[in-house]
């Protein structure tokens, strides 16, 4: 499999290059490029299967890559290597992209590599970098990328009526779906929408957008019921709280 780097620090390329041979047994060619143009030159000659991308580079950065080459050529998988902030991060986990933050470590590359080739085909990686730009430049995100066996949706938050965990997946219901089943638990998304103030976790098995309530039943120890008729329990330890947030809604 082949890979290229684009980063304009020669010697972040030199280590990544290092951390790849000796931790990505499966790749066997390495090609580097110091801007994102000649980046762009060197994927169109050498097809890689993977491009590990740094975003914040001299003249042109790593997220224009959708300016310079053609959305059907897409057909490999990108990681974005980058020294971004907190608030940057949660923008590449909404879109579902993957990216390695500096300083780069080892089990780092062999975990992004192995997702990545998992991948290759089917992520849907142009779709991804679209949101991805928008949620950069936007004051707020309003996205999620929602991965599943065919792909990956986005969804708008207010779209989310809620998420219900199931093992190690995590079934989804909007207002324009049934279910959408996701290869992550729920726990994932507790994390990822802790700072959207719609969702509320009334019970370890749900994640609810509190827009979508339609009524509180006291009966059996208390449960909500959704617009979409669905029942989610809350915990006896929740039930106190989750009145107090209800009387202040609207």
């Amino acid at each position: 499999m082949k890979v290229i780097i684009i980063d304009d620090e020669r010697k972040a390329r030199s280590l990544l290059k290092v951390l790849i041979e000796e931790n990505c047994p499966k790749i066997t060619a390495i090609h580097e490029a110091e801007d994102l143009l000649s980046g762009v030159e060197k994927i169109k000659k050498h097809k890689p299967d993977i491009v590990f991308l740094d975003i914040e580079m001299p003249e042109h950065s790593g997220l224009e890559l959708l300016d310079y080459i053609n959305k059907d050529d897409f057909n490999f998988e990108i990681i974005f290597v980058t020294a971004y902030s907190e608030y940057a991060i949660q923008a590449f986990q909404l879109a579902a992209i993957d990216y390695i933050l500096k300083p780069v470590r080892p089990t780092q590359i062999s975990e992004a590599v192995e997702k990545a080739i998992k991948g290759i085909g089917n992520s849907q990686i142009s779709a991804k970098l679209e949101e991805l730009k928008k949620s950069l430049t936007a004051s707020n995100f309003n996205k999620i990328g929602l991965p599943f066996s065919e792909g990956i949706k986005f969804v708008n938050f207010d779209e989310i009526i809620m998420l219900e965990a199931d093992g190690m997946y995590t079934k989804i219901q909007t207002v324009n779906e049934a279910d959408i089943l996701v290869s992550k638990p729920l726990k994932h998304f507790v994390t990822l929408l802790s700072k959207i103030s719609t969702f509320y976790r009334p019970h370890r098995s749900f994640l609810i957008n509190l827009k979508f309530i339609k009524e509180y039943v006291k009966k059996d120890g208390g449960y909500i019921v959704m617009d979409n008729q669905k029942s989610v329990s809350i915990s006896k330890d929740k039930k106190e709280e989750f009145l107090t947030i209800v009387q202040h809604i609207g």
